[in-house]
């Protein structure tokens, strides 16, 4: 018989190498090459092609009438706007998150809820006894729900008890490296168990219509750890986000093969768990009394959700000669960098001689390119003082010419800020009028500081 052969998989790229070294060729990451036993080719299967010898499959056609698939409602509304309406029968959800971020927490109510409808619902954990579960859920008040509970992580004997009987609609796994498979060799976390263990969930799954969850590790850049493939092996991939210093965490849908990936759900950890947020804007906005310079509010859009959030700048001025430092918190300092130059560019505004700082309240992460106007607004406001009047958000994307260019789902923004009480909006162009609310259009971003400095 053919001896197996050795192989070298990077868990970062996938790619496969005969021999280990420190660094792939391929993605330059160093330490990712892990060991993992390749399959065994006979003789007689290298001379014989897949050609031949097989079943006939069904075709069908891309036009063929198929039902939707019905959704379990878990009975969390954010929970079940992030994965698209509601957990699916026989689907395979991954979610991830960093140590302590609240994921088993959220698992349990979630399981908690299934099954308080009559649901059949089993959470085993591989890291924690079951007393520990039971006495977490009795600190979240809900010791009373119906959960089966196991600790246990040999994934042979989770698929024999769980298959016993009528099997349930759902199962939560805690945590997918903690799982092992007696079909291969390797400790529990390697790549091939992971991998192993995984693909046996998610057959079982699919044959009996059962939804499973499972919750993998992160590592410390943030993604799921682990091969690549086991993202794509599951239907829906989900992080889970947030600082633990701050109250609210973002559940952000990565894949979802049954929805879109453009919705979030917001929670707050409170002391009896995690709460729904279903007003978001209220954990980024700051209640004042008197206005501030150097604060603007901007209309963020997360999905179709619009969540309105606090930038705040801060400039200082520094000697002649000493270097100025920049640093910003929730926002790309490249993009900072560029605003920095049109403003002493199209607008006559240096901030050569000052140090900048910018940051996004309440620990909230901006990529959207439409906060440009925002940030720029604040930075002219902290840098002379005098403060953007209270009650307007400002949105618009800014070209490195001054331009002031539209941005998408305005419409949805301003209404959300005016539903909120915001009476007025600096835009880039006037579209449809938005009931109590005042839109100012700006095209070009001399223009909007001209506003602001009152010349």
């Amino acid at each position: 018989m053919a001896k197996p052969k050795k192989r070298y998989v990077c868990q970062a790229c996938g790619s496969v190498s005969t021999r280990w070294q420190g660094q792939c060729a391929d993605c330059a990451e160093w330490n990712t090459l892990v060991e993992d036993a390749d399959a065994v080719v006979t003789t007689f299967q290298k001379k014989h092609n897949l050609q031949s010898g097989g079943r006939a499959i069904e075709l069908v056609g891309l036009d063929a009438a198929v039902a939707l698939p019905e959704r379990m409602q878990t009975g969390i509304a954010e929970f079940d706007r992030a994965i698209g309406g509601g957990l699916v029968p026989g689907s395979a959800t991954l979610i991830g998150g960093d140590p302590g971020i609240g994921k088993s927490t959220l698992l349990l109510q979630v399981a908690a809820k299934l099954s308080s409808s009559g649901r059949r619902t089993i959470y085993v954990s591989g890291e924690e006894a079951a007393d520990q579960v039971r006495l977490r859920a009795l600190r979240l008040g809900l010791g009373g729900a119906p959960v089966q509970l196991a600790a246990a992580t040999s994934v042979r004997d989770i698929l024999t008890t769980v298959g016993e009987g009528e099997p349930p609609q759902l199962l939560v796994i805690d945590s997918i490296q903690t799982m092992h498979s007696d079909m291969i060799e390797g400790a529990p976390g390697t790549v091939s168990q992971v991998r192993a263990s995984a693909h046996e969930l998610v057959r079982f799954a699919k044959e009996k219509g059962c939804a499973v969850i499972l919750v993998g590790h992160v590592t410390k850049d943030g993604n799921i750890a682990g091969p690549r493939v086991l993202e794509h092996m599951v239907d829906t991939v989900l992080g889970f986000e947030g600082e633990r210093s701050h109250q609210y965490r973002i559940l952000r849908a990565v894949k979802n093969r049954f929805g879109g990936t453009d919705e979030i759900g917001v929670f707050a950890m409170e002391g009896k768990g995690l709460e729904e947020v279903p007003n978001p804007s209220a954990l980024f906005l700051t209640d004042r009394a008197e206005e501030v310079s150097g604060t603007t509010v901007f209309p963020a859009l997360e999905g179709t959700r619009p969540v309105l959030v606090e930038l705040q700048a801060l400039t200082v001025r520094l000697a002649s000669g000493a270097t100025p430092r920049r640093a910003a918190v929730g926002w790309d300092s490249s993009r900072l960098a560029m605003l920095l130059a049109v403003l002493e560019a199209r607008c006559g505004i240096s901030f050569a001689s000052t140090e900048v700082y910018l940051n996004v309240a309440g620990g909230y992460r901006l990529s959207d390119p439409a906060a440009d106007l925002a940030v720029a607004a604040a930075l002219v406001s902290a840098l002379s003082e005098r403060p953007i009047p209270a009650g307007t958000v400002i949105l618009g994307e800014v070209a490195l010419s001054g331009e002031v260019r539209p941005v998408a789902h305005s419409a949805l923004r301003l209404k959300e800020a005016a539903k909120l009480g915001f009476e007025r909006a600096w835009a880039p162009r006037k579209g449809d009028p938005v009931d109590g609310l005042t839109v100012a259009s700006y095209e070009r971003l001399q223009a909007l500081t001209d506003a602001i400095l009152q010349r």
